[in-house]
């Protein structure tokens, strides 16, 4: 087995999530998540096919944007937002990825509707440094 860095896995994971989620080319997006995926979101059917079906039938602005990503090992976890999903407000996600045979193997997420700067008790933004409009 080809051992990637952490380095490797990040830019790998980053450049699947545009390639699926802002590109919605399905061809190349094949290419970065495995056959055998695994997928642990209530939000999303099984395996790959079930995630590129809900790209498939979300909006046409849907975007996703990162604002952090770490890696450990063969895992990856991106702080990212969400918009156009068709939802009131965007979603600030926390993606956990594991990197098998240099594809996305298996993914978990955290999901939270972004907060409007009167919704948020610390007055700080969930993502980057001012609150939506």
């Amino acid at each position: 087995m080809t051992k990637t860095t952490p380095e490797q896995n990040k830019a790998l994971v980053l450049k699947a999530f545009d390639t699926l989620f802002n590109k919605r080319d399905y061809e190349a997006a094949a290419g970065f998540w495995s056959d055998e995926y695994v997928q642990h979101s209530a939000h999303i059917e099984p395996g790959r096919e079930g995630l590129f079906d809900l790209i498939r039938s979300s909006p046409d602005n849907l975007r996703y944007e990162h604002q952090l990503i770490v890696a450990e090992g063969d895992h990856v976890i991106v702080h990212g937002r969400f918009t156009g999903t068709g939802r009131p407000v965007a979603w600030i996600a926390a993606d956990v990825v594991r990197i098998e045979y240099g594809r996305l193997a298996e993914h978990w997420d955290v999901l939270q509707d972004e907060a409007t700067e009167p919704e948020s008790k610390s007055g700080r933004p969930m993502f980057g440094e001012r609150f939506p409009a």
